[in-house]
């Protein structure tokens, strides 16, 4: 073995995508689309005004070192749902951390949904994701981040690894929500914390923020009363968490919030099973 390739890196995934909309007669339309690297964005065709991203990380999931940037901007009147094309894998890390950011901006009367599928997390994987939003005063946002601590279908646990999940949620410049989870080194001996997941090792955080928060919080409630799910709404915010046994158990619950918390309109079609 020569001393270059001795002291080679391993080459990294990075991607960037970014996506900016305009409402021109009544509908949503692209005013700027870029991508790069493993970083790709999908617009299947919508039968109203509205307009669906689909966002692809075509490495096929992250590792330590990978990096992913994605950043939406919908301009005043639009209404965007952005959802990925599958469920994300974080696959062990032999060196660093996978970084993913996402930045969103809604303009004033616009609607952004935030609809990832499931995030799966192998053992000792690493990943750092962090979510910063921009609300305009009259703008709405649903997020949606879902986690699931191995696929316990295929008989995988997270024993050890890092987990760090930061959201920094703005309206005109103001801070409204704030929160960072992080799940490191024993993770499996925390998750059976009855104060962390009590064993369980499917989780979701589900965040409206906007005028209906508490209209919804009466429909969400009765959605939710299982042991480990609860909703909470005020100062025009509303948050759900949730934990399951797995992952199909959590998506039978979750399914309804989120079509509740969208007026009745469906989860997008790529999350059909």
């Amino acid at each position: 073995m020569t001393i270059a390739a001795a002291s080679s890196r391993p080459q990294r995934a990075e991607g960037r995508g970014h996506l900016a909309a305009r409402l021109l007669d009544g509908r949503t339309r692209i005013r700027e689309l870029y991508q790069e690297g493993a970083a790709k964005i999908r617009l299947p065709d919508t039968f109203d005004g509205s307009m669906e991203a689909v966002i692809i990380n075509t490495s096929g999931g992250l590792t330590g070192g990978d990096r992913m940037n994605w950043s939406v901007v919908a301009g005043a009147g639009t209404k965007i749902d952005v959802t990925t094309q599958a469920c994300e894998k974080i696959y062990k890390a032999s060196a660093a951390t996978a970084e993913v950011t996402t930045r969103i901006e809604v303009g004033a009367g616009a609607r952004v949904d935030w609809l990832p599928q499931e995030t799966i997390l192998f053992d000792r994987a690493s990943l750092f994701r962090r979510l910063d939003v921009e609300l305009d005063e009259r703008g709405e946002f649903l997020a949606v981040e879902a986690v699931l601590l191995g696929r316990k279908a295929m008989g995988e646990a997270v024993e050890t690894g890092l987990f760090r999940d930061r959201w920094r949620i703005r309206r005109s410049g103001r801070l409204i929500h704030a929160e960072e989870l992080r799940l490191s080194e024993g993770v499996a001996a925390l998750a059976t914390r009855q104060a962390v997941l009590g064993g369980q090792v499917a989780f979701a955080t589900l965040l409206y923020a906007g005028p209906l928060a508490e209209a919804y919080l009466g429909r969400v409630r009765p959605l939710v009363e299982v042991p480990m799910g609860g909703a909470s709404a005020w100062n025009d915010k509303l948050v759900v968490r949730l934990a399951a046994a797995d992952g199909f158990s959590l998506r039978k619950i979750l399914i309804p919030v989120i079509s509740t918390l969208r007026n009745g309109a469906p989860v997008p079609k790529v999350w059909n099973l």
